[in-house]
């Protein structure tokens, strides 16, 4: 017997997406307010929201609720957050408005193939530099919202201060690197799965 649209909405993998985006709005007023105490509370629960991104797909597949509404919701909450995140970044002069821009339009192209290929019925594989360039991003992210300068131990065996602003550029900008090799990648894979499907019609 199949869920209900009401069912599937309610079902725990997908509270826990709805949580996500709701946790947004608290990330960004944290953020906004802008003392120190303030961002690193902020990179805190950014980091927990973006936790519930890995389990809630896991509870869904071990629960057997992969649904409908999971697939539209779970990359909407992805999307809105790093959105969010960027935009407020921007606002606060923690990151140039080029980068942001870089990002997103990647974000935009990337999913308009998506698309594309999804209608025409093509198979292209995700690569592991999206997935990289993925982990790069969300610490970056995480990084820039703290944006001071502490002082860090490590086990004991490490003690200095670390500018997190400056960190967190550098491991942005690795994401935007893999992001742009991924994407030709994407593009690339796109374009053969093109030929193969021109080459299967005139056969």
């Amino acid at each position: 017997m199949k869920a209900t649209l009401r069912e599937e909405f309610l079902n725990l993998p997908n509270m826990l997406t709805l949580v996500r985006i709701i946790g947004i709005p608290f990330v960004m007023i944290l953020i906004w307010r802008g003392e120190p105490k303030d961002c690193v509370l902020a990179a805190w629960l950014y980091s927990a929201v973006c936790f519930t991104d890995y389990f809630d797909g896991w509870l869904a597949r071990r629960r057997g609720q992969v649904t409908v509404m999971g697939k539209f919701l779970d990359p909407l909450a992805d999307k809105l957050m790093v959105m969010a995140m960027l935009i407020m970044l921007v606002a606060l002069h923690r990151m140039p408005a080029w980068l942001a821009v870089i990002i997103l339009g990647r974000e935009m192209t990337i999913n308009g193939l998506r698309s594309i290929a999804s209608t025409m019925g093509l198979m292209i594989a995700a690569g592991q530099l999206g997935k990289l360039k993925t982990a790069l991003q969300l610490i970056g992210i995480m990084l820039l919202l703290i944006h001071y300068q502490y002082t860090v131990y490590f086990l004991g065996l490490y003690e200095g201060t670390v500018n997190f602003h400056d960190v967190g550029m550098i491991v942005v900008g690795a994401s935007v690197f893999f992001s742009l090799v991924s994407a030709a990648q994407y593009f690339r894979g796109f374009l053969q799965a093109l030929e193969k499907r021109r080459v299967e019609d005139v056969q």
